[in-house]
Parts: structure tokens; C-alpha cells; sequence
């Protein structure tokens, strides 16, 4: 075993090593994850990080369903927690991960209902007074869904990422990937183009800013959806990650090419892009009837 050394020393030193190679937002969710338990197990009378065990997180997690987390908000501690765990066992202060033994609320499935093809159309295609900051925001919106872009690959875009039909992105566990960009999208990030150096900042390599010259933030952009929403008249609440789900269902819609949607949208596991499209089973049901070569086979005449 090794050196005693106290809980929140060891949190500290894990979340130093896991800043070198995972995302900001990642750091940060753990780091929000890890201080909440570090703070229940001092309440408890625990300080040294080898008295981390199973009754302890069990302990801590009940309390946390109790004050009202949610069950995906659950999952997140736990995870973060056996993270922790792995790395503790690694460094010889636990014999095992104690949080495997434990198991979380299974989280419900919730999909957000992507929006009406004629209706984002319309949406898209709603005239602005075409100043800088509604090119920008036409931009956002076209490139979100012609590329299918999560939020945090957008916000992070640089202007140098851009190709003349394509975009070059950092996606989750800064696995990189290249995907499309449609006419429209084009158009629209030509627009933006011609007139983003009028506010950006001389130094500012962001692809989209905001009046200040700085790259926009998370939060910002989507402020910006939600206000453009209401301004252009869509009757349902906008935000990034409906765009991305739009985005995939409505090509899985027309291409019914599962694969082709999993490596736009940057899955690594097909299973996820299943759940996330919200496959049309009577669509594939008619095309399975129509391509399959034993679909319909007709009888034999010893059959018949």
C-alpha cells in the first residue's frame, strides 16, 4: 500500500492528471462531482483517501438521490467516483475499486423531439436585417445543422478548421473528425466571413465571437438560439443539441445509412447513434421488405 495521504490531496493530484488529457468541461464535472463527496465524507469523520469503500459512496450517493439529483446527475458522481477509484488502486492506496459494487438509478429514456423539417426550413430561411451579428448567428445556425455539431465542437471552432466544403472538429475525448458542410451552410459562413473582422478582436482565432471581439461561450450561443427561436417565431424551444438530433434523424430519415449518421455524428458506438436517432421502424421495416433477398421468397411447390 502506499503513503497515507488525505482525500482531498488525492482528488487534487487526480484532477491535475486528468486536466492533461481530457476536456475543460470534463476537469470541471469531475472536479464539481468529487469536492461534493470529499465534503460529505468530512462531514463523516473520513479524511484519509485509503478509507474510501463501498458503504462510503453508497452512503454518499444515497444522500444525493435523497436532496433530489437526478438519476443521470447520479450516474455522473458514480462514474467520477470509480474514475477516482481506478486511479487510487493504480497508485497502490486501494487493493480494488469499491464503487463497482454499486449501481446507480437507470436513467430514463429521454430523446429530444426533433423539429419539423418544414418547420426548421422555415425557421432557416426567416430574413434577417443581415448586420454582422445576424450573419453570425445565421452561420451558427445553418452550420449546427448541416454538420451536426455538438455545442462544445462549434464554440470551439477556429477560423483556420474551415474548408471550402468541409469542417474539421475535435469531438469527444479529442478524437478528431471531418465532416461535411452543405451549400447553404457555405453561403451562410461566407456571409459571416466578410464582415467577422469587424468585431473580432485583431488576435481572436475563434470562428464565431460575440460584440466584445472573444470567442462566444457555451452559455451564449445558447442564449442566442433561444432568443432567435422566439424572434423568428418558432413555436418550440431551440437549443444546440435539437439541432444535432434534427440533424441526425432527418438524414437517417432519408439515407437509412446508420453507419454513415455514426461517423458524422462522431459515436463510437453504434448503439448510441441508435438511441439518438430515433429510428422510424415502419421505414425500415418497408425497406428490409423491399432489399432483403429472402424477404420475400416465394413458396416452393412442395411448399405450396
Amino acid at each position: 500500500m502506499g503513503s497515507p495521504e488525505t482525500l482531498v490531496d488525492a482528488v487534487a493530484g487526480y484532477l491535475a492528471t486528468l486536466a492533461s488529457h481530457a476536456s475543460l468541461a470534463t476537469v470541471a464535472a469531475y472536479r464539481q462531482d468529487l469536492s461534493a463527496f470529499c465534503q460529505f465524507a468530512e462531514q463523516r469523520g473520513v479524511t484519509q483517501a485509503s478509507a474510501l469503500d463501498t458503504a462510503l459512496a453508497r452512503a454518499f450517493l444515497g444522500a444525493e438521490r435523497s436532496r433530489g439529483l437526478s438519476p443521470r446527475s447520479l450516474a455522473r458522481r458514480r462514474a467520477a467516483l470509480s474514475r477516482f477509484a481506478d486511479a487510487l488502486v493504480r497508485d497502490q492506496v486501494l487493493m480494488d475499486n469499491p464503487i463497482r459494487l454499486l449501481r446507480t438509478p437507470k436513467q430514463p429514456s429521454h430523446l429530444p423531439k426533433p423539429l419539423d423539417v418544414d418547420a426548421l426550413a422555415r425557421f432557416l430561411d426567416t430574413p434577417h436585417d443581415g448586420s454582422p451579428l445576424s450573419l453570425r448567428d445565421q452561420a451558427m445556425l445553418e452550420l449546427f445543422y448541416s454538420s451536426g455539431l455538438r455545442l462544445a465542437e462549434l464554440a470551439a471552432l477556429d477560423v483556420s478548421q474551415l474548408a471550402a466544403n468541409h469542417v474539421r472538429v475535435m469531438g469527444k475525448g479529442s478524437k478528431p473528425r471531418q465532416v461535411p458542410v452543405g451549400r447553404r451552410a457555405q453561403q451562410a459562413l461566407t456571409a459571416w466571413l466578410t464582415c467577422r473582422a469587424s468585431l473580432a478582436a485583431s488576435a481572436e482565432t475563434a470562428l464565431f465571437v460575440g460584440q466584445r471581439g472573444q470567442r462566444l461561450g457555451h452559455r451564449a450561443i445558447q442564449k442566442r438560439l433561444a432568443q432567435l427561436s422566439v424572434v423568428r417565431g418558432l413555436p418550440e424551444h431551440l437549443h444546440p443539441h435539437r439541432l444535432r438530433h434534427s440533424f441526425a434523424s432527418h438524414l437517417l430519415e432519408s439515407s437509412q445509412d446508420l453507419r454513415a449518421v455514426q461517423e458524422l455524428l462522431g459515436h463510437a458506438n453504434l448503439s448510441t447513434t441508435q438511441v439518438y436517432t430515433r429510428l422510424d421502424w415502419q421505414h425500415l421495416a418497408e425497406s428490409y421488405d423491399a432489399a432483403h433477398p429472402r424477404a420475400k421468397r416465394r413458396p416452393s411447390e412442395s411448399e405450396s
